[in-house]
């Protein structure tokens, strides 16, 4: 097996199931906390946000071929996730407790991302030159992949792997939060 497969068998069996265990890990210490009586939708919601901001480069690099646009997008939206991340943080700490248990989760929410672009990067070398170089010639559309990365399967086990892991959970979370902050604006 050459040096690029092993990372992106690397990406893809390690890297983004440990991501999405992690998520997992976080909402149950959110749910412990009770979420929805202490930081609220506010939190909540960034929780969401950071999740789509690492979801769709993830899903862009699954689905297209890594081009100067996509690792735009993946570059900008990891930026991105980094500032909402502090903001998140900032925004929780003094309104509930953020356990040992959730500062490790944290841990690897903020390194995994960095961790899989930087492989994303590496493997993708040539087209970092490109991007470094603004020869952007043709470079700034997505490209279907002929064959998906891990097979035809792997999308889908995927896919399902996370909306149990993490979009089910955090809808709930965002939902529960809701219900909540409708029952405080209507009891006041």
């Amino acid at each position: 097996m050459d040096t690029q497969s092993l990372l992106i068998n690397a990406l893809l069996y390690l890297f983004l199931p440990l991501w999405g265990i992690a998520g997992f890990v976080d909402w149950c210490c959110h749910r412990a906390t009770r979420i929805e009586v202490t930081s609220g939708l506010k939190e909540s919601l960034m929780h969401s946000l950071m999740g789509l901001q690492v979801g769709i480069p993830i899903l862009l690099c699954l689905l297209f071929r890594v081009n100067v646009l996509v690792l735009l997008i993946c570059l900008v939206a990891w930026m991105l996730h980094e500032l909402v991340a502090h903001w998140d943080v900032h925004y929780a700490a003094p309104r509930r407790e953020i356990s040992l248990w959730e500062m490790h989760a944290h841990n690897y929410l903020a390194t995994l991302p960095f961790y899989m672009l930087a492989m994303i990067l590496i493997i993708n070398w040539p087209v970092v030159l490109e991007l470094i170089q603004l020869d952007w010639q043709g470079q700034l559309r997505l490209e279907p992949l002929a064959s998906p990365h891990g097979g035809e399967g792997y999308l889908p086990f995927y896919l399902g792997f996370m909306a149990l892991l993490c979009v089910f959970p955090y809808l709930e979370e965002n939902l529960r939060c809701l219900r909540h902050a409708l029952k405080q604006r209507t009891s006041s």
